[in-house]
């Protein structure tokens, strides 16, 4: 049984008669915007597409039993690491990570080992994932209370375990090592599932309101000691495309939504109306909150999709995206489509990286250099140049963000990524 302290918990009574008042009102005039093109954000896929693919094929490496993989047990890998390149090309553009030899027996079979500098990134990893597991468990945690029978299905959380930074074999490591608050069980359909064994009081406090307290206590926002009084409601910050923040009609439009009684991701919303402009709100902090618990602040949007109906928001929630153009980016590049928290960037850089993140880049310096010293012909670069901690200076360009409104574009609801 799950029991929730009310110390920072809404009252759903309260809640529910705040949400009586906002529908005598009348409900919110909604404004259809156009989708709107951020190249800054669309390149942070480009990069990362590529780093997901080497680190998944890292660990695969690593796993293996022989400490390689030959290119016909990767051959059918292409769309799992969402490449738009084959495999084999993919591995040979990358020589810093990935050494290429001859099988012992077939001599015409392409084998792939890590490098050693490969090697030393990964030992880099491990020792981040040993230093803040406490993060990583309390991050797992929070995304579990979120979920409406506090479970989710393995697959799930699988396709989500890059972007919360969780460790390759996290199942039997991290989760393990703490049965207190983690346990697996089966659904009704037979799925394996993780689940939490205990309600953490400590942790059902939501990015969202973090950020307001801390502007609190600093003096910089004095509206979360209203918030926390009842006499106020809680904003979500939103940085606007080019244009659209002037806009009366927008302007009014977020001024009605940013009154509306703010329900943290962690609050029961059984009580609330489906089709209420206050549960369209509450959706809007999940959805936050989540992308807020990934480490890039961002995901693919049909990872979202798999845990929809635990997580109660709408069937058609991509609306939801392109409608808080404020507060969400949707990138349709390389063939799939990711949301994209905007707060957690500015000019297409992390605001506050993760340690992991650093990592990540450092690993992906590591790639690049070894790309474009290979199609040059100069031959590789030192090792010990190779591990300097240099960010990938191209994310960032000069100057403000770049956005660009797609005349006619329209955004497929219910479509299936690639």
């Amino acid at each position: 049984m799950f029991v929730k302290s009310q110390s920072f918990l809404f009252s759903v009574s309260k809640l529910f008669h705040q949400h009586q008042q906002w529908r005598g009102m009348g409900a919110m005039t909604k404004v259809r915007l156009k989708w709107v093109k951020n190249k800054n954000l669309d390149h942070v896929i480009d990069y990362e597409t590529d780093l997901k693919a080497a680190c998944i094929l890292k660990d695969a490496i690593k796993r293996s039993p022989t400490g390689f993989l030959t290119a016909k047990s990767v051959a059918d890998w292409q769309k799992l690491l969402g490449l738009t390149v084959p495999v084999l090309r993919f591995l040979r553009r990358y020589p810093t990570l990935f050494h290429e030899f001859p099988h012992a027996r077939y001599a015409s079979l392409p084998c792939f080992k890590l490098t050693d500098t490969a090697l030393m990134l990964d030992s880099q990893e491990e020792i981040i994932h040993q230093s803040h597991e406490a993060d990583t468990v309390e991050r797992l945690c929070r995304v579990l209370m979120m979920m409406r029978t506090k479970t989710v299905s393995l697959r799930s959380l699988h396709s989500l375990k890059f972007d919360l930074g969780l460790p390759d074999n996290y199942e039997k490591t991290l989760v393990m090592r703490y049965p207190d608050h983690f346990c697996f069980v089966k659904a009704s359909n037979g799925n394996p599932c993780l689940k939490l064994v205990k309600w953490r009081d400590e942790f059902a406090f939501s990015a969202l309101q973090k950020r307001n307290e801390d502007n609190g206590v600093t003096g910089e926002d004095s509206s979360y000691r209203e918030f926390k009084r009842g006499q106020s409601t809680l904003t979500f910050p939103m940085s606007f495309p080019r244009g659209y923040g002037a806009q009366k009609k927008v302007k009014a439009w977020m001024d009605e939504f940013q009154k509306l009684p703010y329900i943290s991701p962690y609050d029961d919303s059984s009580n609330i109306d489906p089709e209420s402009d206050l549960m369209e709100k509450r959706a809007v902090g999940v959805l936050h909150e989540l992308l807020s618990l990934t480490i890039h602040k961002k995901t693919k949007r049909n990872y979202l999709r798999s845990m929809r109906a635990e997580l109660d928001i709408p069937h058609k929630f991509t609306r939801l995206f392109t409608r808080y153009p404020g507060i969400f980016y949707l990138s349709l590049k390389c063939k799939t489509t990711t949301v994209i928290l905007k707060e957690g960037y500015r000019r297409g850089k992390l605001v506050n990286p993760h340690p992991l993140t650093r990592l990540r880049d450092k690993f992906y310096h590591v790639m690049r250099t070894g790309f474009l010293y290979r199609a040059r012909g100069l031959g590789m670069v030192s090792k010990e140049e190779l591990l300097l901690d240099r960010p990938e200076d191209d994310l960032e360009e000069e100057g403000s963000e770049e956005e660009e409104i797609v005349e006619g574009s329209e955004l497929e609801e219910d479509s299936e990524d690639e």
